[in-house]
């Protein structure tokens, strides 16, 4: 039985209490009764076309459900996605420094991240509220 931050946690199925807690791989719960095609997308770092090569990779089926999973299975999983991908937190900070580099050597797409405008070349006339935050009303001009 696995234990800790990945493998099935302290109320596995096989527990006597009967209780039932979600597979963790990468540090992160996996939904209990979803598709491993889907469940493992649920991890920062994994999209959709990850998922599918880890599953075909460890030989897994994308139509097992994450809590069908043998701890094999998922410890196959573990080793699959150390071995090959950076993801959760390592990948937020990677993406982190990236953004902190390019505002410190002072490029176009480090100036708009400073600014907090939108990097990649999208209009800011009118939308872009994600990114500039909620409008500042400017008061009319009186007649």
């Amino acid at each position: 039985m696995l234990f800790g931050v990945d493998g099935w946690g302290e109320n596995h199925r096989n527990n006597p209490k009967g209780t039932y807690l979600m597979a963790r791989l990468a540090g992160v719960d996996l939904p209990r009764n979803k598709r491993m095609e889907i469940a493992l997308t649920y991890i920062y770092g994994i999209g959709a076309t990850r998922a599918k090569e880890l599953l075909e990779k460890t030989g897994i089926s994308p139509d097992l459900r994450t809590d069908n999973l043998s701890d094999d299975q998922l410890a196959a999983l573990r080793d699959a996605i150390e071995s090959s991908y950076t993801v959760e937190g390592d990948l937020r900070r990677e993406v982190q420094a990236d953004i902190r580099r390019k505002i410190e050597i002072g490029s176009y797409q480090g100036m708009r991240h400073r600014r907090g405008l939108p990097v990649r070349g999208q209009r800011t006339k009118t939308n872009a509220r994600t990114r500039k935050g909620p409008k500042k009303t400017i008061a009319g001009k009186k007649k």
